[in-house]
């Protein structure tokens, strides 16, 4: 066997891995981009442990019939980066969409993904983008708990300053 054909089965058998441990996958259009806003995009992206990475349409098809994911053939066309969020399902879209967003991109465009084995559109896409992060909604819920505990306590202070008084 060759090693160019060895080499290209590592790379679906790292890109079937990068599938069944991302919480979101993400199929990003990015033709136009100058190398200082690829560069920033990757920065943004190791900043929040999210994987951009640029891979051969064939061999990310060949890593999906592996996992028998269908759906996203149609997407696999033209040159295409790959976004994985491997631990929060919206760091990804936030990331790319908050990008075009604050560039005022048209040469990055988001063209659908995976959330799970789950095939999502880019409506989809922009929902998670809109979503609280994993942090935000844990901040939520503990500013929920913590306040009526607070109330209580102040209500109790006031009881025992009365009670004092008295």
């Amino acid at each position: 066997m060759s090693a160019n054909l060895e080499a290209k089965k590592q790379v679906v058998s790292d890109i079937v891995e990068k599938l069944k441990n991302a919480e979101c996958m993400m199929v990003v259009s990015y033709s136009g981009l100058t190398v200082e806003q690829v560069t920033e995009l990757r920065k943004q992206c190791r900043e929040s442990d999210v994987h951009y990475c640029v891979l051969k349409n064939r061999l990310v098809n060949r890593a999906l019939q592996e996992l028998n994911i269908e759906g996203l053939e149609s997407l696999l066309e033209g040159p295409n980066a790959f976004v994985f969020s491997d631990k929060d399902v919206t760091a990804g879209p936030k990331i790319i969409s908050q990008f075009i967003e604050k560039n005022k991109l048209t040469s990055l465009e988001i063209k659908g993904g995976l959330m799970g084995t789950e095939v999502i559109d880019v409506k989809a896409i922009k929902e998670l983008a809109a979503t609280p992060s994993r942090e935000e909604l844990l901040a939520t819920m503990v500013g929920c708990l913590v306040s009526p505990v607070s109330a209580l306590v102040s209500v109790l202070e006031q009881i025992a300053e009365k009670k004092e008084a008295a």
